[in-house]
């Protein structure tokens, strides 16, 4: 199951992060980021009753759309997201405890990192793929840059001010997926009932990978 989940991530190139003030606000996200293209979903643990809503998203989209967790910061929460049938685990930080839990039942953990101690430790408690967190602050893309400079074989996944302006550059980086929150998930808009907004950024996120990829290769 880590070895589907990475490969669908690298796949699509977007994990889309879905934070709501309620479960019927995440549940149009998620409709309307499906609609623009992108078969990934992040339900954070943020999210009233998430554990309830991936189980039903996991019910009813079944393979067709991988749905993860996300702000997973402990292991009894690794736990309760898996049990509800999450495909994948993502945390701010870096908690080793909820890397062996992931990885003793073969579901992939994404922890958080920052800095190249930080890298090292997720590296050697098992991560696979890595969330580098708050990205944006600290760099952006030059930041992935330096880091895949000593660690080149590393699949790093920027989160924390990705958007459609930087997804190119980030990619050229050498980032291995983008993790997009606010700037894909417009809450503000889906409030409005304008869903399309959303459907839309999505498509223009999926060109901008497509995009950047043809670039590269």
């Amino acid at each position: 199951m880590i070895e589907a989940a990475i490969q669908k991530i690298q796949e699509v190139g977007i994990i889309p992060v879905v934070r709501a003030a309620n479960v019927e606000e995440a549940r149009r996200a998620v409709d309307a980021i499906c609609a623009g293209g992108i078969p990934i979903i992040e339900i954070t643990m943020t999210v009233p009753n998430a554990p309830a809503m991936i189980r039903e998203l996991v019910r009813e989209l079944g393979n067709s759309v991988l749905t993860g967790a996300g702000t997973v910061t402990s292991a009894q929460q690794a736990e309760i997201c898996m049990d509800a049938g999450a495909q994948f685990l993502v945390s701010p930080g870096l908690s080793v405890a909820v890397v062996q839990a992931a990885t003793k039942r073969s579901i992939l953990a994404m922890p958080g990192v920052l800095t190249p101690t930080e890298v090292m430790a997720a590296l050697e408690a098992g991560a696979q793929v890595i969330k580098v967190f708050p990205c944006g602050s600290a760099g952006g893309p030059r930041h992935i840059k330096a880091l895949r400079a000593p660690f080149p074989s590393t699949r790093f996944v920027p989160t924390g001010g990705v958007n459609l302006a930087n997804a190119e550059e980030y990619l050229a980086a050498g980032a291995f997926a983008l993790g997009v929150g606010a700037d894909l998930v417009d809450l503000a808009a889906l409030r409005r009932n304008e869903a399309p907004k959303v459907v839309a950024m999505a498509k223009s996120l999926v060109s901008a990978v497509t995009q950047a990829r043809v670039g590269k290769s």
